[in-house]
């Protein structure tokens, strides 16, 4: 087995660049594959165009007839591009992307006529096996039927020969079985009560969009090196392997020169999501040797998320072609930096403005001020509910790992915010005098844009941070898809929004308050309720999780205790009444993470097993055989003095023999608690066996191998080395 690793070293090392050249500039190219405005005022009726758009903008239903039209222009822009086939492109609830492809060509019943025929009703819905994919118990597996709607928000887009158009997924008797639905939900929320929140400071605002720009970190690694480790095929990261003499400790890949081959993928990857519409914009090397990162300019939140889940999909068949395999694991790599995915949001007004960038006006800043002071209050109110939101087995590793913000929940919004927010909690209870408005508005609320000039740092170990105009939700895996933590973080802003409003028209009502008035009153009060969740300081610290469990906060470190928050009464209660999530739904969910998480540590188990006891003992127990065949040799040789002479080696062969008995009865110990916990009925059980008995053993296992590959002969290990994994450029 060792040559295939060292035929992989030889195949990796002889790779050259991939030719490649860029097609022409990128504003050029940017949406051509894509059946934006320009293609649709090209190939549709004004009718069919004005359709779309009112479905877009307004979320005006598109009746079948219109559909007919619609699905009539979009066919012929396909064709003229070559396309063969459609496919309706969905989120269902395995993390991935789901397609069915379609030919165009249809024939009459006696097979004469061929056509190429696509109609509204295949645009509008088409029907996948719904019992086939995650559903939590809400389709029996006799119960197959589930339909694909199309979303027209999301533009339809050519991969390859495909047309693909977004959809929903829902079952058969109407529940949500995909990612974009709650997202939709959750946006719509927003949108209402931010709007409703907007009228108090400008009459015309008529709608509010969540914007997203995500920060995907991925490592590159040669196929070949990748093909050789059974672990990272099939779990998408190491679960063995000793750490490199050399890591990140010299801090020279960040920002470093982008090696060769990583850059000439990068470029072709840049260009295909040109075509995508996929507006790509930064990248650079990450902290990890052979990691990287790309991000995009600020989207529309469902389009953002679209592209991130499209990406992903591309940059693996992007890398195929530069053999390289990309890995979004969270932890791919023991002792070195893990990968995020940074979700920055916003909310942009119809008129043009970003409600969480502070102004040069007064007015302006008090609006800021509430979409700013209400998103820390909806994060205060709902912390379990966020950190559910990021939660994945992966996504585990990485959390807290010194890298990462830690599992605790909190808001970093630096210390000028702090000062402002200290100074409007301070706000007179009840009416202010006109000196206290003015001197409020003056020094206080006008002053916010010298404030945040560059006075504001930022800090990685924050999981919540304000970044200047946007938050910045750091704790999101790399794995994962966006949607999750975007529908939650919708949510809980959405509902705060609506109390807010009802809060301040209860004192412009009741109390006979001002408008500014009520809303400074409410503001502060909120200050003072969300002190527990603001937190400068280092998430990494121990006295940060002893002074988080005094102010309350959560903890949860894994997953099956995290989640347990989507389920609480308040989760349930929050997103019934913003019809994001009936119980049904929201039940569902929770069982298929809890299944998820339960078969991603069985699997690992599985795979160590395998690897520990089907690679590492036999390659020990060959170089053992070699050290007692010298220690015989030694013996015949020199007589009784062999004992002195082969020291050594007699003492390599008896820890080697401790490392392969550790091996062995760790991984029995741990095939036996597997047993047990799939005896278990009860999913969260399961998960939490899985968690707290199986996975522990993980570590021990994992440290006898590596004792061992430091001890085998280099030129007999069969598994491909973390020095060549991480730097085989």
């Amino acid at each position: 087995m060792s040559t295939l690793r060292f035929q992989a070293l030889k195949e990796a090392s002889n790779r050259k660049p991939v030719h490649f050249e860029e097609i022409d500039r990128k504003s050029s190219l940017f949406g051509s594959n894509v059946f934006n405005e320009k293609a649709m005022k090209q190939y549709l009726t004004s009718d069919a165009f004005k359709g779309v758009r009112d479905a877009i903008q307004h979320g005006t239903k598109i009746d079948r007839k219109m559909a007919d039209y619609i699905a009539m222009g979009m066919k012929e822009w396909a064709l003229a591009k070559g396309v063969t086939h459609y496919t309706h492109w969905f989120q269902p609830l395995t993390g991935t992307t789901a397609e069915k492809h379609d030919a165009f060509f249809e024939t009459s019943y006696d097979g004469s006529d061929p056509v190429e025929k696509f109609g509204g009703a295949q645009l509008v819905q088409q029907e996948p096996d719904a019992s086939s994919f995650p559903n939590g118990g809400i389709r029996n597996t006799f119960e197959a039927r589930g339909y694909t709607a199309w979303d027209p928000t999301s533009p339809a887009f050519i991969y390859g020969t495909t047309l693909c158009i977004p959809t929903v997924f829902i079952a058969y008797t109407g529940e949500a079985l995909d990612n974009k639905i709650p997202l939709l939900r959750a946006l719509s929320a927003i949108d209402e009560a931010a709007t409703e929140v907007c009228k108090y400071f400008d009459k015309n605002v008529k709608k509010v969009t969540a914007t997203l720009g995500w920060e995907q970190e991925y490592f590159l690694i040669d196929k070949a090196l990748a093909n050789s480790r059974p672990d990272l095929m099939m779990t998408g990261r190491t679960l063995l392997g000793h750490t490199s003499a050399k890591g990140q400790q010299l801090d020279d890949h960040y920002f470093g020169s982008i090696p060769t081959r990583a850059l000439t993928y990068m470029r072709d990857l840049e260009q295909e999501c040109m075509l995508l519409g996929i507006p790509v914009k930064t990248r650079h090397n990450e902290v990890a040797p052979n990691q990287f990162e790309l991000a995009p300019i600020f989207e529309e939140t469902n389009l953002a998320v679209d592209h991130n889940s499209l990406l992903m999909d591309v940059m693996q068949r992007v890398a195929e072609r530069h053999d390289f395999k990309v890995l979004f694991h969270e932890k791919p790599f023991k002792g070195v930096n893990g990968s995020g995915k940074h979700n920055n949001w916003s909310l942009a007004t119809d008129t043009g403005v970003n409600l969480l960038s502070p102004s040069k006006t007064p007015m302006s800043n008090l609006q800021f001020l509430t979409f700013f002071i209400n998103t820390i209050k909806a994060v205060n109110d709902n912390e379990t509910l966020l950190r559910a939101s990021i939660a994945t087995a992966s996504n585990d590793h990485r959390l807290g790992a010194n890298e990462a913000p830690p599992a605790i929940m909190s808001v970093f919004i630096g210390a000028q915010l702090t000062k402002v927010l200290s100074e409007l909690e301070s706000v007179t209870t009840g009416k202010l005098s006109p000196e206290e408005k003015t001197d409020l508005k003056l020094n206080v609320v006008g002053k916010i844009p010298d404030v945040l000039l560059d006075n504001t740092d930022r800090n990685r170990t924050s999981p919540f941070a304000f970044t200047g105009n946007k938050w910045e939700f750091r704790a999101v895996g790399s794995n994962s898809n966006c949607s999750n933590a975007m529908t939650t973080l919708n949510a809980i802003v959405a509902k705060q929004l609506i109390d807010f409003k009802n809060e301040v028209e209860g004192l412009i009502e009741n109390k006979d308050m001002k408008k500014d008035d009520a809303i400074f009153n409410v503001l502060r009060e909120y200050i003072k309720q969300s002190k527990k969740i603001l937190f400068e300081g280092d998430g990494y610290s121990e006295a940060w999780e002893k002074e988080a469990a005094k102010r309350g906060l959560s903890n949860f470190k894994t997953t099956p205790e995290a989640i347990k928050a989507k389920v609480s009464k308040q989760a349930l209660s929050l997103f019934e009444e913003l019809g994001i999530f009936n119980h049904v739904e929201a039940e569902a969910r929770y069982e298929i993470e809890l299944e998820e998480y339960t078969k991603k540590i069985q699997i690992e188990g599985r795979v160590l097993g395998d690897i520990a006891r089907n690679h590492v003992i036999p390659t020990a127990i060959r170089y053992q055989n070699t050290l007692i065949e010298n220690v015989k040799g030694l013996k015949e040789i020199f007589g009784k003095e062999f004992e002195t002479i082969a020291k050594e080696q007699i003492v390599l062969i008896k820890e080697i023999s401790g490392h392969i008995e550790g091996i062995n009865s760790k991984v029995l110990a741990m095939t036996n608690e597997r047993k047990k916990a799939n005896q278990l009925t009860d999913a969260q059980k399961m998960a939490e066996a899985y968690c707290n008995n199986v996975k522990p053993y993980f570590d021990e296992i994992r440290n006898h191998c590596d004792k061992l590959e430091l001890l085998v002969d280099d030129e007999s290990w069969t598994l491909t080395k973390y020095r060549e994994l991480l730097f085989t450029k």
